[in-house]
């Protein structure tokens, strides 16, 4: 009974586990059926790693890590060549199947971004078709251009590495070079009042130029603090390249001081685009461009310092870095994938020879110094005495001034120690807004101490307090405007979602601000309406010629 018993079992039991394998092998087989290369949910890990989202893995190393600034944290990760952002050089091949995971994760994205702020029509577009951006200017005379004529501009640039001037372009270039270039209409437009006017058709051309045209010389920029190299176009229009050092994800470290930051690319393109927003319109035309260091840089310079810090890396990308006071070394070059490196193109204002700029310092300039404190910082009426000091006792300057320092804190720039005018139009002109690269490090910290003149001072300019209100509302709220104009970038998206979210809530902060000084000076004018003002200035200037 007992043997009977067992030799039932063990039959029972090899019944089950046969049923067992043909189960496994059934599942297996529908397994194969589904669509290769995607898991339950169509997720790859893969494909998102080539999109440039971190691994766990790395985002703890990163943050183990926050103050160490190496080879691989900017030059070993080129997030729009990783994301495929701009241009078909980035993309995945055709029909791939990271092109199509690439573009499910873009679409899926884009339409949780605008879902609560589509209308239907662009907000950019509705912005500047809005009255506060229809303000005419006065009317511009021969005497309030920069160039009453066509300037005479050089064709030749210095290397740094000698003094010996360099052809900017070959014999066959300048026969095929546009007669009336856009950067040349760009010049002959700059007046009194503005860098460019609000509709000026020139601006895109010029933005299209920076990122387009033919590179034929570049050398690097002598003087300054990092690496920045200056490019030659078969037209002789010139730019300022600044390469990329930092991915958009990454912020700089709480620890850092100010004057040690990075110069980062996408924070030139992004003020060029937030000044425009704002209708101030006095930093230049910025385009971001994806650059081969090999054929648009080591190939065509005549910087032999500048050749010389060229190298292959170990991972078999080429690397350069230049010559200057910071991150100028082996540790801190700057690699191409291969040899493609993203960077931003700054139109050049005209030679100084030609236009004469003056150099201001800011009142409201920093120490510098990692133990001192400037003098607004210890002094809470230095205003006062700001306004008794020319040329700041002319109220249009400080609300120059003022300007600036709005679009300063919006973009979190603490590196404002001087400022620029043309020389040609004196007193009554605007301020030069350059050198932004230092804008945007860091998204979740809003620098109070940038707002100093506006809280010292409680003075703003009324024009420019009705824009940021208006910038305030849904309709044409600020970060989805901007979101709207730096995606016509090449290497969209420039700015990461926080950094853009930053931007709506440093905006209420300053009018915060202003509406707490309405308050405090009870009869004593905040808002100047300098806009009468300035067609005043405009006739009585006028009247003495």
């Amino acid at each position: 009974m007992a043997q009977h018993l067992s030799s039932l079992l063990q039959r029972k039991f090899k019944i089950i586990l046969l049923c067992i394998l043909l189960l496994v092998v059934l599942i297996h087989m529908v397994d194969l059926m589904l669509p290769s290369g995607h898991g339950a949910c169509g997720y790859t890990p893969k494909v998102m790693d080539s999109m440039g989202v971190p691994s766990p893995n790395t985002v703890l190393s990163v943050q183990n890590k926050p103050n160490l600034r190496i080879l691989q944290d900017f030059s070993g990760s080129n997030s729009s060549l990783d994301k495929g952002f701009h241009s078909p050089e980035g993309l995945p091949p055709e029909g791939s199947k990271s092109n199509v995971a690439f573009n499910d994760h873009s679409s899926k994205q884009q339409e949780a971004e605008e879902k609560s702020t589509w209308t239907g029509k662009s907000k950019l577009l509705a912005l500047f078709d809005h009255p506060l951006y229809k303000v005419p200017t006065p009317k511009i005379t021969k005497e309030d251009k920069l160039f009453v004529k066509e300037p005479k501009v050089k064709l030749y640039v210095k290397s740094s590495g000698h003094d010996e001037r360099s052809g900017s372009s070959t014999a066959e270039d300048i026969s095929a070079s546009d007669s009336n270039p856009a950067w040349l209409q760009f010049y002959a437009g700059i007046n009194r009042y503005e860098l460019y006017s609000r509709h000026d058709p020139t601006r895109q051309i010029l933005m299209k130029d920076l990122a387009t045209q033919k590179i034929v010389q570049s050398v690097q920029k002598p003087g300054g603090t990092q690496l920045k190299l200056i490019m030659t176009f078969p037209n002789h229009g010139q730019a300022l390249f600044k390469p990329m050092k930092q991915t958009r994800d990454q912020e700089t470290p709480e620890d850092f001081f100010y004057f040690s930051d990075f110069e980062r690319h996408n924070a030139e393109i992004a003020a060029f685009h937030l000044d425009r927003i704002l209708d101030f319109r006095r930093i230049p035309p910025v385009s971001g461009r994806l650059v081969n260091i090999t054929k648009e840089i080591r190939d065509i310079t005549t910087d032999k310092k500048l050749l010389k810090t060229f190298f292959i890396s170990p991972a078999g990308n080429v690397c350069f870095f230049g010559l200057c006071s910071y991150y100028c070394s082996t540790e801190h070059a700057l690699c191409g994938r291969p040899d493609q490196l993203e960077g931003s193109m700054a139109a050049l204002l005209p030679d100084k020879e030609l236009a004469e700029r003056r150099h201001w310092r800011s009142p409201w300039r920093r120490s510098y110094s990692k133990y001192k404190k400037a003098e607004w910082e210890l002094d809470q009426n230095y205003c006062a005495q700001v306004r008794q000091t020319p040329p700041y006792d002319r109220v249009s300057r400080l609300l120059n001034l003022l300007d600036m320092t709005v679009l300063d804190f919006l973009m979190g720039n603490m590196d404002r120690h001087h400022y620029e005018t043309f020389e040609k139009f004196g007193n009554d002109t605007f301020y030069l807004h350059l050198d932004n690269g230092r804008g945007f490090g860091r998204h979740s910290h809003d620098e109070m101490s940038i707002l100093a003149p506006l809280q010292q001072c409680c003075i703003i300019r009324k024009s420019t307090f009705l824009r940021l209100q208006l910038l305030a509302t849904e309709p044409y709220r600020l970060s989805d405007v901007m979101r709207e104009s730096l995606a016509a970038d090449h290497l969209s998206p420039v700015l990461s979602e926080p950094h853009l979210k930053a931007l709506d809530r440093r905006l209420q902060t300053v009018l915060a601000m202003v509406e707490n000084c309405i308050k405090k000076q009870e009869n004593k004018k905040v808002l100047v309406d300098d806009e009468k003002r300035q067609r005043y200035v405009a006739s009585e200037q006028r009247e003495r010629r």
